[in-house]
């Protein structure tokens, strides 16, 4: 009987976390690309990257996430994922005819053109609570139709973002019975940023298994686990039959508030995939297991 190979992704800088808050995040494309190198080197085959200015807001500047990926590319072999949500602020975020701040849907878009294997598919409608304001993040029916018509064009495998049921019987099931994307599907199903996006989901045990439930057949999916149940999450997802997202995106701090870093987190979840009797997969064969390979 063959090991199960599981796919560690790493998303180490996000669209929110400032190093003046968490001093090991890296926001620079150096930084970035040194982080994933360590990253892979300790088990890891997917990055999940947001871009940043030179400031360290938050941008979908092609030519950033360009210099992103191609240095990340010269230092090790890994799949890319580039996030078409950006963030809460810099770029990203202009004052709507009412005075709410609300993302930049054409800056999103931008995002699709860094060169990319995956892109995420962030179809939710949300706000955003940030320290400095609410955000409101303004997916309609129509732009979510429009982004999976030019992920389809540009030739962009979609990581179809899950932040509760409703967008997998919703945007996951109609897109894909419409053709925008063939299996594997690859889901991202994000649990635990209820304190910060409205509609979001917190983990537990049962909302876990009930959301892996509605999943369609043919779907790959990852869980990311924000905050203190993070490893208790994802070694539930594992035992479900799923992969595992880390990194300081989704939880900066342990659970004494201290700073974590990226690559400890990576060790954590590969010592229990070990445990469990599986291993970490890797890049080639996470392109293999996410469908990668004949694109």
């Amino acid at each position: 009987m063959s090991t199960r190979k599981v796919i560690v992704t790493i998303a180490p800088t996000g669209g929110f976390v400032t190093p003046d808050l968490q001093p090991y995040v890296p926001t620079q494309p150096d930084q970035i690309a040194d982080e994933v190198h360590r990253c892979v080197d300790a088990g890891a085959s997917v990055a999940a990257l947001h871009a940043r200015r030179p400031d360290h807001a938050a941008t979908c500047d092609p030519d950033i996430y360009r210099r992103i990926n191609d240095l990340v590319r010269a230092r090790c072999d890994v799949v890319i994922n580039n996030s078409t949500g950006g963030g809460v602020g810099g770029d990203m975020v202009r004052h709507g005819e009412d005075g709410a701040d609300v993302l930049d849907w054409t800056e999103r878009l931008r995002g699709l053109d860094g060169g990319a294997e995956i892109c995420t598919f962030d179809a939710v409608t949300t706000y955003a609570s940030t320290p400095h304001g609410e955000v409101l993040m303004d997916t309609r029916p129509s732009r979510v139709l429009q982004l999976a018509a030019l992920m389809r064009e540009k030739g962009i495998k979609p990581e179809w973002e899950v932040f509760n049921p409703s967008h997998i019987v919703r945007e996951l099931a109609q897109l894909t019975a419409a053709g925008f994307d063939s299996a594997p599907y690859v889901v991202n199903l994000v649990l635990g940023m209820h304190a910060t996006f409205q509609n979001a989901m917190p983990y537990t045990p049962r909302v876990l298994q009930q959301t892996v439930d509605l999943l369609p057949a043919g779907s790959v999916f990852t869980a990311t686990v924000c905050g203190p149940d993070q490893m208790p999450g994802l070694t539930h997802a594992l035992l479900l039959g799923g992969h595992v997202r880390v990194g300081l995106e989704d939880t900066p701090y342990d659970r004494a508030g201290a700073p974590e870093r990226n690559v400890a987190q990576v060790e954590r979840i590969v010592r229990i995939i070990e445990e469990l009797g599986m291993e970490p997969a890797t890049p080639a064969e996470a392109r293999q297991i996410l469908g990668l390979i004949s694109r």
